[in-house]
């Protein structure tokens, strides 16, 4: 007969080496920390934001409409209004050109510099936009070498004057498109460009067909807030500008000028006009990235 085994001996259950612990999330917080959080973020915003932009708006309307709708009868707000649309027309199409080609050259080609023009682009975010309108009027005001010959020879003249503004915003604003681009393009690397060379398509069409479409949206943030910086910009503008009435006074100038003349609802009136500009890009763009979020995540731009 076969030999009879002892049965085996049950052991005492224990938890499953793959059965995951719980663990507390270190991001996760109780309710009232999370409504604390929202409160205090909330509490900024209205202070530093929303508060100072209702007053902009109940001060313009305070003496009622017929006095905040003359502010933009006024001739010398009008000649403001039609300075800043100009120089706004100019720089962003500049930027817009530079930008991509800045973007281009950095994220798709690797070359000595490199890292120093990045450095370069990000220069006026560093410096004060006054030191940049000191340092044109050294370099092209009429007492200088470059701006006397200008004037001397062409009549042209930059300082003081439509070109020196033209210039001064250009400076202030042409990182805003190159750095929503650089890093996207960065990001999606050149395999597309290399797919479509292979397939018999030249540069342009490469760029045109593969490269834009990609950065398409990128492209579209980075010139919606150029635009507003553009209009918006005051310090490198004022003191370039020479403030002369109606020729070389932009919105903001204008702004500074009711108000030191106390007319302080013409003043408020127009803020409020670049207050609802700056709305209005603000309302485009949430619009966009809500309309299009598929699109926009499909191309890879996550911020």
């Amino acid at each position: 007969m076969p030999a009879k085994h002892p049965p085996a001996r049950r052991l005492p259950a224990t938890r499953s080496a793959a059965a995951p612990s719980p663990r507390t999330s270190p991001t996760t917080e109780t309710r009232a920390v999370q409504y604390a959080l929202i409160a205090v973020v909330v509490a900024i915003l209205s202070l530093f934001l929303l508060v100072p932009l209702a007053t902009v708006f109940t001060q313009a309307l305070r003496s009622g409409l017929g006095d905040y709708l003359a502010t933009f009868r006024n001739p010398e707000a009008l000649a403001a209004i039609r300075l800043t649309l100009l120089v706004a027309a100019i720089a962003v199409p500049c930027n817009l050109i530079f930008g991509i080609a800045a973007a281009w050259a950095i994220a798709k080609h690797r070359f000595p510099g490199r890292t120093l023009l990045v450095s370069l682009i990000d220069l006026p975010f560093s410096i004060s936009p006054v030191v940049a309108g000191l340092v044109y009027i050294l370099l092209l005001g009429s007492n200088s070498l470059i701006g006397g010959f200008l004037l001397e020879n062409f009549g042209i003249r930059i300082i003081f004057a439509v070109p020196g503004i033209v210039l001064a915003t250009i400076l202030v604003t042409f990182p805003f498109i190159a750095r929503e681009l650089i890093p996207l393009m960065e990001d999606q690397g050149t395999g597309d460009e290399e797919a479509a060379l292979s397939l018999g398509a030249n540069g342009w069409q490469t760029f045109l067909f593969v490269t834009l479409p990609n950065v398409k949206w990128a492209l579209l943030y980075g010139v919606l807030l150029c635009n507003a910086r553009a209009m918006g910009e005051f310090g490198a503008v004022a003191v370039l500008s020479g403030k002369l009435r109606g020729q070389t006074v932009t919105m903001p100038l204008q702004v500074e000028l009711f108000y030191n003349e106390y007319a302080s609802v013409a003043a408020f009136s127009l803020a409020s006009l670049l207050a609802g500009l700056a709305l209005v890009t603000l309302i485009v763009k949430s619009w966009l990235e809500w309309r299009y979020a598929d699109q926009i995540a499909a191309t890879g731009r996550g911020h």
